[in-house]
């Protein structure tokens, strides 16, 4: 079996808040909306945010029941592009969670959160390429 993602969805509570924050912070534009769900298309897979009851009847999940941590992240190609991209994120309608800094392991990052609480991880690591589709290859 081939090790692969093809969708993440995110649950999310209000559709023209969450398009706000996509296309305005990250200048993303949906392949596909309708009242309850916004698909883009992205470099191997497609990020879909569905209005979270829609997706908790989708799933046959009882409203309001969420998953354990985690983070998404979005790799730069360069430490400077970092900052600006997280003030983006905020103009948008995002919510600094943590300062962009050097973590021990390398690299430089900071975290946003979403208007309905996803973390997004805004990343810079040297030991990553990214090529020109803006494919990360681990440790390369």
């Amino acid at each position: 079996m081939k090790q692969q993602i093809s969708v993440i969805t995110l649950g999310i509570a209000d559709l023209a808040r969450s398009k706000r924050f996509y296309q305005t912070g990250f200048g993303w534009q949906a392949v596909f909306e309708n009242d309850e769900i916004a698909f883009y298309q992205m470099n191997g897979l497609v990020l879909g945010t569905f209005l979270k009851d829609a997706l908790a009847e989708d799933m046959s999940r009882t409203p309001g029941n969420s998953p354990g941590a985690y983070a998404l992240a979005h790799n730069v190609a360069d430490k400077e592009m970092v900052v600006p991209l997280m003030e983006d994120l905020i103009r948008a309608g995002g919510r600094l969670l943590r300062t962009a800094d050097a973590p021990l392991h390398g690299g430089f990052r900071g975290y946003v959160e979403d208007p309905d609480g996803h973390a997004w991880e805004i990343a810079w690591n040297p030991a990553w390429s990214i090529d020109d589709d803006g494919r990360v290859t681990f440790g390369v």
